[in-house]
Order: structure tokens, then C-alpha cells, then sequence
């Protein structure tokens, strides 16, 4: 399980870089650290930005997925996108491209964004040394 609390956009780049860098040292392969580090961005930076709060920060890595919740109470009342919002709307993208890029979606409870990313093969056939 990694952890963290962030209250601004310097702590959360610091916090999110640590996030890849232990993604990567699981084994988790590029394409999936940049879903889970967009997904975690866009979350968090909803919290600080739009809410003007600390964000709490969970994720899990599973075999199969790896699941990112962001909670903070400012999220009550806040809706999760599932159309595409008008282009000209001033909120909304950032959690349609969280919903679109997330296995099942967005899970939303009280004042959590629960994501789940689908994992990946850690490298094609090309990536593998000669026999």
C-alpha cells in the first residue's frame, strides 16, 4: 500500500514522482506508471485547485490492477463525469479522461474517487532477450 497527504502542487509533484518511482521498482511497466501518475494528478490536483484542501492519497497494487483512491471533504458534492462534457464547459474533462482511461470507471463514495488502472505485460516479445 502506498500513502501520502499532499496540501499543494509543489508536495504533490514531489509525492507523485516517489509514486512512479516505487511503480517502477515494482515492476510496473511505463505505459501503466504514466495512466496511474495521470490519474493520480488529475485526482489530486481537483483537491487542491477546485477544494483549496489536503488530499489523502491510497493506492494499492494488485495483480491484475492497481487501485488509486483520493479522498478529501471537499469531494462530497463534487459528480463523476461518465459523457463527455460540453467542450466549452469549464469542469468536467479532467475526470472523463480519469473515467476513460480506468478499468470500470470511476468509483465514487462520500468523499472518494476510487480508480482502478488495468495492468499491463511488463514488455512485448521485442523487448526480450534472444534464446
Amino acid at each position: 500500500m502506498i500513502t501520502f497527504k499532499v496540501g499543494n502542487m509543489e508536495s504533490m509533484s514531489a509525492q507523485l514522482k516517489a509514486f512512479s518511482r516505487i511503480l517502477r521498482e515494482s515492476g510496473i511497466n511505463e505505459d501503466d506508471v504514466f495512466s496511474c501518475r495521470l490519474v493520480a494528478c488529475e485526482l489530486l490536483s481537483n483537491v487542491i485547485l477546485h477544494g483549496g484542501e489536503t488530499a489523502s492519497f491510497e493506492s494499492e497494487l494488485k495483480p491484475d490492477v492497481i487501485e488509486i483512491t483520493v479522498t478529501a471533504d471537499c469531494q462530497n458534492d463534487v459528480q463523476s463525469y461518465h459523457a463527455l462534457p460540453d467542450a466549452m464547459a469549464e469542469h468536467g474533462r479532467g475526470l472523463y479522461i480519469v473515467n476513460i482511461v480506468s478499468e470500470g470507471g470511476i468509483q465514487k463514495s462520500g468523499s472518494s474517487f476510487k480508480v482502478s488502472i488495468r495492468r499491463t505485460s511488463c514488455g512485448s516479445d521485442a523487448d526480450k532477450e534472444p534464446q
